[in-house]
Parts: structure tokens; sequence; C-alpha cells
């Protein structure tokens, strides 16, 4: 059973940077792909970034490449967003998600990842 647990937001300054956790339950860690997602009010989900299993291959959405970055850590089951040089467009609530990884590119889509967080609230003001 994958558990995933985000933490981290808050609320912060236009400018400002934050760094999101997330804590993975479960035997199969170091065998997914992890990835980021957002929502903000009235909008649907959208992807933010991913990370390969091994931590060797990292995929961004264009609005948030060069301000945040993905990173993890496999010893401590925690994959982790860095996000800097925010933006009150960045104000959303952001998901951790995971996927047994595959072969081929990193998944940007939600549908292909089964486990998700309950997310945690990323507020920046203006």
């Amino acid at each position: 059973q994958v558990q995933l647990v985000e933490s981290g937001g808050g609320l912060v300054q236009a400018g400002g940077s934050l760094r999101l956790s997330c804590a993975f339950s479960g035997r199969t860690f170091s065998m997914s792909t992890m990835a980021w997602f957002r929502q903000a009010p009235g909008k649907e989900r959208e992807f933010v970034a991913a990370i390969g299993w091994s931590g060797r291959s990292t995929d961004y959405a264009d609005s948030v490449k060069g301000r945040f970055t993905i990173s993890r850590d496999n010893a401590k089951n925690t994959v982790y967003l860095q996000m800097s040089s925010l933006k009150p467009e960045d104000t959303a609530r952001y998901y951790c998600a995971a996927a047994l990884a595959r072969g081929g590119g990193l998944p940007v889509t939600e549908g292909w990842y089964p486990h998700w967080g309950q997310g945690t609230q990323v507020t920046v003001s203006s």
C-alpha cells in the first residue's frame, strides 16, 4: 500500500522560496517515478515536475523551468520540490504523485499516476 504525505506549503511573498516535501510509505519508492502537480482554484490540475527512479532524469513544466527544482532522496523515501522566485500565479494546492517506473520518458499526465497525496497549499502574495 502506497501512501504519500506532502508538507512544506504555506504563505510566502512574491519572489520568495519554499521547499515542499513528499514522504512515501511503501516498498517501491526506489522503483517509482515521482511527480508534482498543482491545482489552482477554478482550474484543472496541471503538471509541475517529475523525476525518474534514479534521480538522473527530470522534467518540468515550462512555467516553472529555471525556478523550481525537483529532487529525491531514496534513502529517506522522500521527494522534494524547491520553489524559488515564486509568483502569485504559483498559488495552488500542490500534489505529490507516484507511479512505478516504466520505459521511455517521464509521464506528465495525471492519468499515469495511480498514487496521490492529499496536497499542500501554497499561497504567494503580491
